[in-house]
């Protein structure tokens, strides 16, 4: 105890050094996220400054070992800096799926020569990866994809396309799901890995209803990807998928769904006091109802990931944690767009930011699609920890 606490003390010290005070305002625009990669460019000073020292620390990825670019915590250490990171409000020095997602697939699949080269890159900012698994009429039913990959020796040829694949456009490499061998559902699909300027790829953007969208449909046309690309085994990477899967979700669950509401219903009591108004009491208790929900969910997040530390996790619990966190989320916009009345219905005033509050609110209708459907994510609860019986 007496080392974790020197270890916060520390922590503390470093982060008031070194955490600008820009980094630690509330994010306003897609630019105030920074997600590396080739072509990327820093907002600000700030920005970039908090960044260069989050990677001289190994900060970008403070659980990740050493040799692969972190900062080789122990999981109570990285815990008490999430705290004390929270505590300042700092934003992430870096937002990367490499991070969430591709990273701990890597670090249980993937060779030491792929952690080594990869994690590191991912750990520095230097690539920005984005996800080929959905595909047309394979979305939940991920396993009956139909993008081929032709064995060509040293290397496959791959055909088809992915679809709802988040800044496909904006990103440098993709980590991607094959099928290599036709005759076997599950067993006959490779992960890989191959730069988005290969010859062949191509993306188009989708547009949402709420007026922007990262979504993009990803095209393969005779792709080369070299053998030594692929993570896992030949033909055995729905393994490494359903692994990434459990980080993507938990990814999605904590997209907001934690996040508390009372700053929000602060503003908002504000301004109807300005107005000679008051915010509805039932509206107030709605609020107050929430905070005490994400508190709660919160809190189940810290007991699955004490439980993961000690082997004792259920396989099926990212499930709930996607469930949950994005019906909250969903909640969360709701209840700002109550809280904000017609002011939140304007789509382009500066006011608004340019329609931030409807905007956010009819984004959120994709949480509850994307990593995985809440009807599918209940199915699962269902069967694998509730153990009910299947229709």
């Amino acid at each position: 105890m007496a080392d974790l606490e020197t270890f916060r003390s520390e922590t503390r010290t470093w982060l008031e050094a070194n955490c600008p005070e820009e980094m630690r305002q509330p994010v306003r625009d897609e630019e105030d996220v920074y997600w590396g990669g080739r072509n990327a460019k820093f907002k600000s000073e700030a920005q970039k400054s908090w960044f260069e020292a989050c990677v001289a620390k190994g900060y970008t990825v403070p659980a990740w070992p050493k040799a692969y670019g972190g900062a080789g915590l122990e999981p109570a250490e990285a815990k008490i800096l999430r705290e004390e990171m929270a505590r300042i409000n700092a934003r992430p020095p870096l937002s990367s799926f490499g991070i969430w997602m591709l990273g701990p697939a890597l670090l249980k699949f993937g060779t030491e020569e792929q952690k080594v080269h990869y994690l590191g890159e991912i750990a520095r900012g230097e690539i920005r990866w984005c996800q080929g698994y959905s595909e047309p009429g394979s979305g939940s039913d991920l396993v009956s994809m139909q993008t081929f990959g032709e064995d060509k020796g040293d290397h496959w040829v791959v055909n088809g396309q992915k679809i709802w694949t988040s800044y496909a456009d904006e990103a440098d490499w993709i980590f991607c799901l094959v099928r290599t061998d036709k005759a076997d559902k599950y067993q006959g699909i490779t992960f890989m890995l191959f730069d988005m300027a290969t010859p062949g790829v191509s993306t188009k953007p989708i547009l949402l209803i709420s007026g922007n969208s990262p979504f993009c449909e990803t095209f393969f046309d005779d792709v080369k990807v070299p053998k030594e690309q692929h993570v896992g085994e030949i033909n055995r990477g729905w393994d490494v998928a359903k692994y990434l899967l459990g980080h993507e979700r938990e990814m999605i669950s904590g997209a907001g769904g934690g996040d508390r509401t009372s700053a929000i219903g602060v503003a908002m009591l504000r301004q109807a006091a300005k107005e000679g108004g008051d915010l509805d009491p039932m509206l107030r208790a709605e609020l107050a109802m929430f905070d005490i929900d994400a508190l709660a969910y919160g809190a189940m997040g810290e007991k699955f990931l004490d439980e993961i530390k000690v082997g004792k996790a259920h396989p099926a619990q990212p499930n709930m944690m996607k469930y949950v966190g994005t019906e909250l989320n969903k909640r969360r916009h709701e209840l700002m767009m109550s809280a904000g009345g017609s002011r939140s219905l304007e789509w382009d005033s500066e006011e608004t930011s340019g329609g931030k509050p409807s905007r956010g609110w009819l984004r959120t209708k994709a949480n509850s699609i994307e990593g995985g459907t809440s009807e599918v994510m209940l199915n699962v609860i269902a069967k694998r920890i509730l153990d009910l019986p299947g229709a």
